[in-house]
């Protein structure tokens, strides 16, 4: 099959979070944080490539508020390398392919808008395959389940005790027995603990905010709490050596969110830095990459429950991935309520039931992805 063509959309869709007010406050380095009060819309970056025979393959770049230099990526440079391109269908075509686009753009790095951009081509050629192969696409992938667990991933409710052991229940009591909180401060984190009952596992993700010797004494008196995991408490986050010293500590670690590349998580797993590895289908380079991430996560013993705070075509892959881990990891969803949800199963419950037709299964309302776009461009043949 030949691509001919690449849309390439930015699209930013209202939601709320049962915050006292979803107004926007007053901006900040929070703002650039897709859990942040700050946002009212979503961002998401969608790719759909079309080939000769007529099948479209969807995907999604990684990118929030950083959307637009990751779409000039996909409709620029990375776009017109892959318009033109053909390949068998398969996924050992599919495979020399992306080699081929990874070496071809490696100088640009491992991490950052061209390897977001990588990513969503690398989707969309895998909705691709599994569509021309006439399976969904966590058969194409091997996995045996076609239905997985969801859990809640909160944004930040500012470290407000009272309002992060509201919105911790809120979940608990729409079905959620595992449920992720963005807050730093220890007094919130044990406020929604104390609230939960005890069959709820609780999560923290703090997004990279101490150094080394903080981090220590920030997981030691958390250590009391049972949290399944402290995630990403380093900064810089590619601090391996101190987020080994973290994981010492005791508190299980997760990271990998922001590692540059497969080769990032092969550092992680030498360094013994983590306890779970979150590889971001929408970051580290697809598919592809995630399954290389997976097969070496295996081979050190590593548990993987993947990142996926995102909300189009990266997400339901992110749900094919996980049928293919074990039955106990769960899917990540936003825990936001959408008024108007780009596709039917956006306002997701606590299991998730796979798509059974070919490919994705990503059929995104074309009306509303209209209505929200903020940036549209298609790259055919004719323009190249």
């Amino acid at each position: 099959m030949k691509i001919t063509a690449i849309e390439v959309m930015r699209v930013a869709m209202p939601f709320t979070s049962g915050r006292s007010s979803d107004q926007t406050g007053g901006g900040g380095d929070d703002a650039y944080n897709a859990a942040s009060r700050e946002l009212t819309r979503m961002e998401t970056l969608l790719v759909r490539v079309t080939t000769d025979d007529g099948l479209q393959g969807w995907g999604e770049g990684f990118g929030h508020l950083s959307n637009p230099v990751t779409y000039a990526a996909l409709d620029g440079p990375v776009g017109r390398f892959f318009l033109g391109r053909s390949f068998d269908g398969t996924t050992a075509g599919l495979g020399q392919l992306m080699d081929h686009a990874q070496r071809a753009f490696h100088a640009f790095g491992r991490s950052g808008p061209v390897q977001f951009a990588l990513s969503a081509m690398d989707i969309a050629l895998w909705d691709l395959c599994a569509k021309q192969a006439g399976k969904p696409l966590w058969q194409l992938l091997g996995a045996a389940r076609g239905e997985i667990g969801v859990y809640a991933s909160l944004v930040s409710y500012d470290n407000d005790p009272s309002q992060v052991a509201a919105h911790a229940l809120r979940a608990y009591r729409a079905g959620f027995r595992a449920i992720k909180l963005h807050e730093t401060e220890y007094a919130a984190i044990a406020a929604a603990r104390d609230a939960l009952p005890d069959d709820a596992q609780l999560m923290v993700d703090v997004n990279c905010p101490w150094p080394v010797d903080e981090a220590c004494r920030r997981a030691q008196a958390l250590n009391e709490l049972g949290l399944a995991w402290l995630e990403e408490p380093v900064w810089p986050p590619d601090d391996l050596a101190g987020l080994a010293r973290v994981r010492a500590c005791g508190t299980p670690i997760a990271a990998g969110e922001n590692a540059q590349g497969v080769q990032g998580f092969l550092q992680h797993f030498a360094a013994g830095a983590v306890s779970v590895a979150q590889p971001s289908v929408a970051k580290i380079g697809g598919i592809s990459a995630a399954l290389d991430v997976y097969r070496l996560a295996r081979h050190y013993g590593v548990k993987v429950v993947p990142h996926c705070f995102y909300y189009g075509a990266a997400l339901l892959a992110t749900a094919h991935l996980v049928a293919t881990l074990p039955e106990d990891i769960a899917l990540e969803v936003p825990y936001l309520q959408w008024p108007e949800p780009l596709y039917a199963e956006l306002n997701f419950q606590p299991r998730l039931r796979l798509p059974t037709t070919p490919g994705l299964g990503f059929a995104p309302d074309e009306d509303l992805l209209a209505r929200y776009r903020v940036a549209h461009s298609s790259l055919t043949r004719e323009k190249a």
